[in-house]
């Protein structure tokens, strides 16, 4: 088994606030690859005492564990209980209830002699790539198919779409949202390689259009998450007139894991 993981800060003077594990239980049966990015907040209030790395840091290492030593449960039903281990750790010192409190995009994949399961919410991606080089994204479009002119508004910003009906769904601190996820199982077999990305990494494809999603796998299967996540901060950097990315911030956290079965 090979695994490669790579996570950069947008902004080397902040905090990262994405996070990256890759879980291998002592049986050497099977594993899980967790893959969050924390939603930065905009000024002000967020009801909460704690940072979006400490959130994230919460939420992963919680997922890291139960992925790997409850393998027969669901990965809703872990998202679900991570969610609720991490609201408890916080719950008597912050308001939960905010809008703006400490929340994440999520991208889990877990993987046995038998099955391969995946689960994404929000703008995190799970690319599955098969024996035969058939490369398969996961997305959870909903963010994607907003109307433009609510993208375009502070209604995003403001906490008006995210985690409302019509709207779109993060981690924060209610374990139901885990039902709102998209999720799904393939057979083992069906499975050479895997890849979970963060919106900040899957800019190579969805804002820089360097090619499609089995063009992306195959650039990290063959020169490494690292590579990918340089080749983005090149075109970061060389969007001066911020043609692709509009008003979008300059750099974004950016993580990638890749996983070869």
């Amino acid at each position: 088994m090979r695994t490669e993981l790579v996570s950069e800060p947008g902004d080397r003077h902040r905090p990262n606030e994405d996070f990256a594990s890759v879980g291998l239980p002592a049986s050497g049966q099977g594993g899980s690859l967790v893959v969050l990015d924390g939603v930065t907040p905009p000024r002000g209030s967020t009801g909460c005492l704690h940072s979006v790395p400490w959130y994230t840091a919460r939420l992963g290492g919680a997922l890291t564990e139960l992925t790997v030593s409850l393998p027969d449960v669901p990965l809703v039903e872990a998202l679900a209980r991570a969610i609720a281990r991490t609201s408890d750790a916080h719950a008597e010192t912050c308001d939960l209830s905010h809008p703006r409190t400490p929340q994440a995009t999520v991208a889990l994949a877990r993987w046995t002699p038998e099955t391969v399961e995946y689960l994404v919410l929000s703008d995190a991606a799970v690319l599955l790539a098969s024996p035969d080089g058939t490369v398969t994204p996961v997305l959870d479009d909903r963010l994607a198919r907003l109307p433009r002119a609510l993208l375009a508004s502070q209604e995003i910003c403001d906490s008006r779409a995210r985690n409302k009906e019509g709207g779109f769904f993060t981690a924060a601190a209610d374990p139901a949202v885990s039902a709102r996820a998209v999720t799904g199982a393939v057979a083992r077999t069906r499975v050479a390689a895997l890849a979970a990305l963060s919106d900040g990494a899957t800019r190579w494809t969805e804002t820089f259009r360097e090619g499609d999603w089995a063009d992306l796998f195959t650039y990290v299967r063959k020169d490494g998450p690292g590579a990918l996540v340089r080749r983005v901060r090149e075109l970061e950097r060389a969007d001066t007139e911020r043609v692709f990315l509009g008003r979008a911030k300059r750099h974004d956290d950016a993580t990638a894991v890749y996983v070869e079965l």
